[in-house]
């Protein structure tokens, strides 16, 4: 996935021309004269929505549901002066889909300082809680975290990655930060935007992206209908998985290379977050097929200053293994090993 850069449409016309004087003479109202004069978290809030569904067409592909889901959720929730709880998106698909990718652009196009911004917080299970034996105390870190930034700031950004590779219980301890109350421990945190990210489901989005494809039916009628419960049910289900870590055993799994090992439950595991439903958005993100590898090439190169190099492309492309065996449809790892591949083939 190509680097966000933030207003991705050129401004190339009078119109354009027209619209930046515009923003300047708006840009002296009395809310840029409160943000000029001191340092409110509110001024670090500027959502940039053209950029943000300019950068998607443009830049993510093969994922028409995720496009118009988080645009929709998004638009939604900025505009409502006066939201009754956070917006809380959960991503699921498989590796490589573009989901860290969505996540980084949103932080681009939501707050000016984008993933640098004091207000965007980012959270790896294997960075901040690697050690299940500190859960205790995780927790306790973790409340008062997001309870300190939310009193400093309610318009903050929480994203928390790798949730299939969190341990079960740290999450619940967010569980009044998601509901529609009003007030959590003194704070006002309803202006929050919590987001998720998690392979979890990702197999069963493949399922159903096979079955699509077998039944001849394009992608783009894959509704969010099909695939909501079967993600919720992958969530709510058998919290001890097997397969090698960040790679499950199934058919519509890639071939693995490593020997089966109990995986801990998922992070949602027992939380009380599906089962309160305070996940305000689902969204699904589907395997890669050869074409959005291809196209996600293109864009690596044009990132990189080159110009589309057919034997480049072809030798990305034989280099990706796909899978299910059979019909070699899906990319194993998406379009995350692109940029390396490239390297290595330059």
């Amino acid at each position: 996935m190509a680097a966000a850069t933030r207003g991705c449409r050129p401004w190339g016309s009078l119109l354009g021309l027209l619209g930046l004087v515009s923003a300047a003479a708006a840009a002296w109202d009395l809310t840029s004269l409160h943000c000029h004069f001191g340092t409110f978290c509110e001024c670090d809030f500027q959502p940039d929505f053209q950029g943000l569904e300019c950068d998607l067409a443009q830049h993510l592909a093969g994922q028409h549901l995720a496009k118009a889901l988080v645009v929709k959720a998004l638009k939604a929730f900025v505009q409502d002066p006066a939201p009754t709880k956070p917006l809380v998106l959960s991503l699921h698909g498989w590796t490589g889909t573009g989901k860290s990718y969505v996540s980084s652009l949103l932080a681009h196009y939501l707050f000016r300082g984008g993933l640098r911004s004091p207000h965007v917080h980012h959270f790896s299970p294997i960075i901040h809680f690697p050690h299940a034996s500190h859960m205790e105390r995780y927790k306790k870190d973790l409340k008062s975290w997001v309870q300190g930034n939310l009193t400093a700031c309610s318009r903050s950004l929480f994203l928390f990655d790798e949730m299939d590779k969190l341990a079960p219980g740290l999450i619940e301890v967010l569980l009044p930060f998601l509901g529609s109350s009003w007030v959590v421990f003194g704070t006002n945190y309803r202006k929050a935007i919590f987001i998720f990210i998690s392979n979890t489901g990702g197999e069963q989005i493949n399922q159903v992206a096979l079955e699509a494809w077998r039944g001849r039916r394009d992608r783009e009628e894959i509704r969010l209908q099909e695939l909501e419960p079967v993600i919720s049910q992958a969530v709510l289900d058998n919290p001890h998985r097997f397969g090698a870590p960040g790679c499950h055993a199934t058919s519509l799994s890639p071939p693995q290379t490593l020997p089966t090992l109990p995986l801990p439950a998922d992070g949602f595991w027992r939380s009380g977050i599906m089962e309160e439903r305070l996940l305000d958005v689902l969204v699904p993100f589907l395997p890669l097929q050869r074409h959005h590898v291809r196209h996600c090439v293109l864009n690596e190169l044009a990132q990189l200053g080159l110009e589309p190099r057919e034997e480049v492309l072809q030798a990305v492309l034989e280099s990706t293994t796909f899978f299910p065996e059979e019909e070699q449809l899906f990319s194993s790892n998406g379009c995350k090993t692109v940029a390396s591949r490239i390297a290595f083939v330059l």
